[in-house]
């Protein structure tokens, strides 16, 4: 059985993000989506709030299923038996930045785990987690960039109505 881990923050998740979750499930028998409790950074949403948003999405697809992990990615995916991390790449600098991490996991693994790249489809290249918070902080419409149910979550924490622009 192919396995593979697609860590992240997700915070929150977009469909960028979806679409990656989608195309690594057509490739691997099973796929953990793991949400990096990341004590460094303060998240919109706690991991157990991400990791619900997560199952929810993807309960369409009968592969993947939905955890959280804290520390490294190496030790995570040891004790889990897995060998191969998803990770997405929307431009140039996110592969340099993801290159390095991934040669760091390789050689501390021990030569264990291995990263495969997905390019994000074009209608999503521009998309970032950074960028929908900020669109959502100031009222903006984020229905194109994440799903309806996560937009109203997002609003809910800025203190919008469902709609993300207060009634003048």
């Amino acid at each position: 059985m192919q396995r593979a881990i697609y860590p992240g923050s997700f915070d929150p998740m977009t469909f960028g993000h979806l679409d990656i979750i989608e195309r690594a499930a057509s490739i691997f028998d099973e796929l953990t989506v793991s949400v990096l409790n990341n004590t460094a950074k303060t998240p919109l949403f706690s991991v157990e709030e991400r990791v619900n948003i997560l199952k929810e999405a993807t309960a369409h697809l009968p592969n993947v299923k939905v955890e959280s992990f804290s520390g490294l990615l190496i030790d995570y995916a040891k004790k889990k038996d897995i060998h191969v991390a998803i990770r997405g790449l929307r431009a140039i600098t996110d592969f340099e930045y993801e290159l390095q991490i991934a040669q760091t996991n390789k050689k501390l693994s021990r030569e264990s785990l291995d990263t495969i790249f997905l390019t994000t489809s074009l209608e999503y290249a521009y998309l970032s987690s950074s960028s929908v918070k900020e669109i959502a902080y100031f009222g903006g419409d984020i229905s194109q960039c994440v799903p309806k149910f996560v937009a109203d979550k997002v609003y809910e924490k800025y203190g919008f109505p469902q709609n993300g622009v207060e009634n003048e």
